[in-house]
């Protein structure tokens, strides 16, 4: 199972992990045939799954969002995907792990058929592979410890209590902590998920924020602690989702959207997305609004 450090590189952390490891080498998406985009023979790309039985999917083995738990893949993205596609007529699930960084370059070599990884959404990478809609958002949440001594429930709730709020070392929590007034010294960095966990249960913060998908799974490691509902926090009055989803190779657009109209069925349907995905830590709080497109995350 995957560590938590790694979840740094999922896009969600900083802006430099959305952008990071996304170069394309010269000549690799000329090297993928319209053939591997099914394209050309008349035959298109999920009629090829379906005649093989299978897809091949590439994780990066980061819990919870797709990770290998023995000879199981698990996680958000995989019990998903295996939904989806099965209703699609390809039943087997292929998987393949990849360092984050080659993920998408794997994707234009051949290498898989669809990132399982849930990766975060973002313009540069839109230019260069295509996202399914949205699975998930990523609202934010606290860590505080077992009965919330301060009655925290969202930033300006710890604002007003004067709570020292803990956020990992160059993440985008920083900024929404600071966004909602809260001073510079009331702000502590910390370099990793369970050393939050860990400042929360010595008392050193009051609580520690972090994605409440990130949070709840952490909590299970850490029964002392517990976790606030999830809110979705704004800079300059925008709301910040962090939305992920399944990646394709360009050409792949049929697939896509094959893909897009079983997606909608599940995240249109609360009861059934939160059965799948509770297990990972996923809730009603996680589901992507309907008025969330990919088309404008993909614009910036």
């Amino acid at each position: 199972m995957a560590d938590f450090p790694n979840l740094s590189r999922r896009g969600f952390l900083n802006r430099s992990a959305a952008v990071g490891g996304l170069l394309v080498v010269p000549g690799l998406l000329s090297a993928c045939s319209k053939t591997d985009a099914g394209s050309t023979d008349g035959e298109g790309a999920l009629d090829k799954l379906r005649k093989q039985g299978f897809v091949r999917v590439a994780y990066a083995n980061e819990a919870p969002y797709g990770y290998m738990e023995g000879k199981e893949l698990k996680g958000e993205a995989p019990t998903l995907h295996r939904e989806i596609f099965k209703a699609l007529g390809v039943d087997e699930l292929k998987p393949t792990l990849s360092e984050w960084d080659g993920l998408i370059p794997g994707l234009q070599a051949g290498k898989y058929d669809v990132v399982s990884a849930g990766m975060a959404i973002t313009p540069e990478r839109c230019a260069n592979a295509l996202f399914s809609d949205p699975e998930f958002i990523s609202p934010t949440a606290m860590m505080v410890k077992k009965g919330n001594p301060k009655k925290i429930t969202d930033l300006a709730s710890a604002k007003a209590a004067g709570a020292v709020i803990g956020v990992m070392s160059g993440a985008v929590e920083d900024s929404y902590a600071k966004g909602a007034g809260i001073a510079g010294n009331k702000i502590k960095t910390l370099q990793k998920p369970q050393d939050g966990a860990d400042a929360v249960k010595g008392g050193r913060i009051d609580a520690f924020l972090l994605t409440g998908i990130s949070l709840r799974w952490l909590a299970k490691t850490n029964p002392e602690t517990e976790v606030t509902d999830a809110f979705v926090p704004e800079l300059d009055g925008v709301q910040q989702f962090s939305p992920g989803g399944a990646v394709f190779r360009k050409g792949n657009e049929d697939l896509r959207d094959s893909f897009n109209r079983e997606l909608k069925k599940i995240t249109a349907d609360k009861s059934r997305y939160v059965g799948l995905l509770t297990e990972y830590g996923f809730g009603a709080t996680e589901i992507p609004p309907a008025t969330l497109k990919t088309a404008d995350l993909c614009k910036g």
